[in-house]
């Protein structure tokens, strides 16, 4: 029955991500905001986050665009991100500042807007900014998506995001998307209700202490996005859900 009714949640949150998904269009409608802040030096516009890795719901961020600009694009990386949400601003959106995004509603879409400086032209890696750390890093969208796919615990994690969404944690989805993989690492169970128990018993006995890594970029270390705090109020959280029924972990 549990299965079941986590099938169902799973049913109602489905995002289409087929190449006639309606929130593809986004990419069309902002490409020309986008080619005009970025002049010459815009190298690709491509789907990133949840919607590629296959761990979007319906009730949240839409679609996340990546922005490649080439590495001799002549602004700071904490430049790239005030020009590109005065841009957006510009073309009459309203964008919010967010980690290493740009958040925004595009036809009628919930987007986030993701620039990062190519650093070399044999590379797929990337520097980003990160305005909390008021710092760069760098990462590699591919091998992030690559990660999550070949994984092939989307549905688990899609759950848990809904359970972080409707609990308001704070709990980057990457993050987050780490930690299902590392708490079901070596599982061959197919039973979702069974795995996503195992995700919680994680969150609650070795997520607050556990180190989590950047697979793109040894030197970032994730599980620093986080204060203690925000990693005790996820693990109070997954031992009450553990306590309680399917309905009062995610509706």
């Amino acid at each position: 029955m549990s299965t079941a009714y986590l099938n169902a949640i799973l049913a109602r949150e489905a995002v289409d991500t087929s190449a006639f998904s309606p929130v593809r269009q986004v990419q069309t409608i902002i490409a020309p905001v986008l080619q005009r802040w970025a002049n010459r030096f815009l190298l690709s516009i491509s789907p990133s986050g949840s919607f590629a890795k296959g761990t979007a719901n319906r009730s949240g961020t839409d679609i996340d665009l990546f922005i490649s600009l080439h590495e001799d694009t002549p602004e700071t990386l904490k430049d790239i991100c005030g020009s590109l949400f005065n841009a957006i601003a510009g073309a009459g959106y309203a964008p919010k500042r967010q980690n290493v995004s740009i958040n925004a509603t595009i036809g009628g879409f919930d987007v986030d807007l993701v620039p990062g400086k190519r650093q070399t032209a044999w590379t797929a890696d990337h520097s980003l900014y990160r305005r909390k750390a008021d710092t760069w890093t760098k990462t590699n969208v591919t091998t992030h998506i690559n990660t999550v796919v070949m994984a092939g615990h989307q549905r688990e994690s899609r759950l848990l995001k809904l359970w972080r969404n409707q609990k308001r944690l704070e709990f980057p989805s990457f993050y987050l998307e780490l930690t299902v993989i590392a708490a079901l690492h070596g599982r061959q169970s197919q039973d979702l209700a069974q795995n996503v128990v195992k995700v919680l018993e994680y969150l609650r006995d070795r997520f607050a202490a556990a180190r989590v890594v950047d697979p793109a970029n040894g030197n970032n270390v994730i599980s620093d996005d986080l204060t203690d705090t925000e990693k005790q109020a996820v693990r109070r959280l997954a031992e009450a859900a553990l306590s309680g029924n399917w309905s009062g972990f995610v509706q």
